[in-house]
């Protein structure tokens, strides 16, 4: 679990991370540098969750081995697919990170949202619907596993 208090925001306290795959955590279907060992050191204190489209077709190979579950999504209604997820467990309870149209409701449901821009870029729906933004997924990853950073961000 994550705990912290937060001024103004209000208190977290977070035990479930809700992930995009591609532009979140892989760009064309590869999983970025870095991003494996890092969901490996927050998986001792988060459930994590992969919730995706699977574009490429290649989440379940990038992430074998790597501390989470996989959920592959049919293509129509994506967006309120992830919303319900997050609902599913606890949305009190879970921070949410994406990049996609379809991450946006996702991200407004999460106790946090957390909305990356990358090479793939973000779509400005979800960049509004996010709690935060932030340039790439080692960033937002980071940002959990150093929570006073939150407190920096996010307080009145």
């Amino acid at each position: 679990m994550i705990a912290i208090d937060i001024p103004g925001f209000g208190p977290l306290r977070l035990e479930h991370l809700a992930l995009d795959f591609n532009g979140t955590l892989a760009l064309d279907g590869d999983l970025l540098p870095g991003v494996g060992e890092r969901l490996e050191a927050l998986s001792t204190r988060l459930a994590i969750h992969v919730v995706t489209a699977d574009t490429h077709g290649t989440a379940a190979r990038a992430l074998a081995g790597w501390p989470c579950t996989l959920d592959v999504l049919a293509a129509p209604g994506q967006a309120e697919a992830k919303r319900r997820f997050v609902e599913s467990l606890g949305a009190e309870r879970v921070v949410a990170i994406g990049n996609g149209r379809n991450d946006r409701l996702m991200l407004e449901a999460a106790r946090l949202g957390v909305a990356v821009v990358q090479a793939e870029g973000a779509a400005a729906e979800t960049l509004l619907a996010g709690d935060l933004v932030v340039l790439t997924i080692t960033d937002a990853l980071d940002l959990l596993a150093r929570p006073l950073r939150l407190l920096a961000s996010l307080r009145d």
